[in-house]
This record gives structure tokens, sequence and C-alpha cells, in this order.
């Protein structure tokens, strides 16, 4: 401490003066480094939920552009590829006025014949609205089954010469126990009003009554499917005594046999078909509370039901 300062009887007033200057200062400079990077984090939240939300996609309706829509994975009305999400999917396509083409990108095993057929009929629906913006299906691993019976409202087919393509057949699986419960002593104990009411149940013999039955819904099913395979592919479609008998094919036998047009990639049709290499992606995804509440409602329906009709 200099002589000057012993000798200025303000110097400690001074002293707690600079000393509070210097802490404002600092508090002041924290507060603002704290501003700028709360500045930052909502800037980047926004960002995200401007991506997520496609609040984007007016940026990008008015540029001419290719639609991609996903049909990734198996049909279902609790799976993600389901009529609503794939139906809003193509409305948005559709609804953006720089599309030229839109692509379904299909990679299924198949799933519900509902789910399928009303992707098919609101595709042919809205094809028909806009006669000039067709519609190409792509295949990736495999088209099967619900896969295929939506690929077939396309205008043609385009598929990877060893894709998985056909498998136009119904089914109906489940199990019987009657066998294990006989070895373990176990008494069914089932009481119904309705004769048919307990029709397939795993747990007591088969009824061939109810057997012919399910085999008569089961064909009639079978014969819709036909029937929108038919439309869909007309005179392209070589039929044989395979074709609807739930074999599968490649994709360079699928071209041969008629169930595809021709071989090529999604960037391929993008590129030489619609001649429109700006892709935008308009699939429809589900957000976790969704996709919740959709499980919880089809768990509580097939404790109820017990049996899943599919394509697959």
């Amino acid at each position: 401490m200099s002589e000057n300062h012993l000798n200025d009887p303000h110097w400690e007033r001074e002293t707690l003066h600079q000393l509070a200057l210097a802490t404002v200062k600092e508090r002041r400079r924290s507060r603002q480094w704290g501003i700028f990077f709360k500045s930052l984090g909502f800037l980047y939240l926004f960002l995200v939920l401007f991506y997520v939300t496609g609040w984007s996609e007016g940026s990008t309706a008015s540029v001419e552009h290719t639609a991609l829509i996903e049909i990734n994975g198996v049909i279902g009305s609790d799976d993600a590829v389901n009529a609503d999400a794939v139906i809003a999917s193509l409305r948005s396509a559709y609804d953006s006025k720089g599309t030229k083409g839109i692509i379904l990108r299909i990679n299924s095993p198949g799933g519900s014949p509902v789910q399928a057929g009303i992707i098919n009929d609101e595709i042919k629906r809205l094809r028909k609205l806009h006669p000039s913006i067709p519609v190409y299906a792509v295949v990736q691993d495999i088209c099967a089954s619900g896969g295929y019976y939506i690929a077939v409202a396309a205008d043609k087919i385009f598929v990877d010469k060893a894709s998985i393509v056909g498998s136009i057949g119904v089914l109906m699986d489940g199990f019987g126990f009657t066998g294990a419960m006989e070895k373990f002593g176990v008494e069914r104990r089932l009481m119904t009003a309705g004769s048919n009411k307990a029709m397939l149940d795993p747990f007591s013999p088969v009824n061939p009554r109810h057997q012919a039955l399910a085999q008569q819904m089961l064909d009639q099913i079978h014969a819709q499917f036909i029937a929108v395979v038919r439309e869909g592919r007309g005179k392209r479609l070589k039929e044989t005594e395979d074709t609807f008998s739930g074999l599968f094919w490649s994709g360079e036998s699928s071209v041969e046999l008629g169930l595809a047009d021709a071989l090529g990639s999604s960037d391929y049709v993008a590129r030489e078909v619609i001649k429109q290499t700006n892709v935008v992606d308009f699939t429809a995804r589900e957000g976790l509370a969704d996709r919740f509440a959709k499980r919880l409602g089809a768990s509580a329906s097939a404790n109820i039901l017990g049996k899943k009709l599919s394509l697959e």
C-alpha cells in the first residue's frame, strides 16, 4: 500500500467503490454471455423444430422437384406404414406446386389388407385428379403381398434386379395348444353366446365348419387382391398358374413376368423418368406419443380379437 493512500482519509471508501464497480461489470459481462448462450440455444431449438415440423416445406413448394414418399416396414394401423400416414404424405406431395412426379419408395414384406387397400384406392383417386403428375413405385429389398398391393396402384413399378417381388396371397396364422394342454392335464373351460363366437380358438380342437368359414373368407380376400393386381397391371401382366399362388420372384424375373416394368432406383427414376433430380421427402412421420397411443389401442384390439389377417 502506497504512502499516498495512507495519507488519504478517503482511501478505504475509494477502494470499496472500485471493487463494487468491478463486481458490477463482471456480473454484467456474465449476464451478457448468459443471454448470448441462451439465445443460441433457442435458435438451435427453433431450427430443429423448423426442420422436424416441415415449416420449411413452403420454401421448396414452388421449386420444381420430385416428391419422395417412403413406405418402409410392415403395413398396419399401428405400424409406421399405415393408411393415415401414407395418404397424408400423398396429399402433401400433390398439394406442393413444384411436384413434377411422385416416387413411392417401397421396402415392405406386407401386412394389413385393409390398410394396403385404402392406400391403393387413394393413390388411384389422386392419380385421376392429377393426371399430369405421374406416380412411380420403386422397390428396394422387398415388395411383397401388401407392399405389392400398394405398388400396383402406381403408373409404373421399378425394381432392382435382386429385389423380392410378389407373394400375391393371404394368410391367417395362429397356434394350437390342445396337445400340450392334454399332456399337462389342463382343461379348457369356455362359455360363449353364439355358436361361432369361439371360432379358431387356439385352446380348442379344430372345428371343420369354422375352418371352412375361415378359408372362405381368405379366398374372398385373395380374389380381391387378384382383381386389384389385374386392374393395376393390365395387359402388362403375363399370368401363369403360379402368379397368384403366393410365390415371389427376383426383380429381374418380375419384369419378365410383367409384375414390374423395368429396373431402376429412385435416383434413376427422378433423373431419367421424371427429369427432376431435386428430390423433396414428403413422408409423414409420427411422433413418439402418436406411436405409443396407436400401439396401446392395437394391444387392446389384439387381446379382444386374438387373430391377425395379413398379406404377408
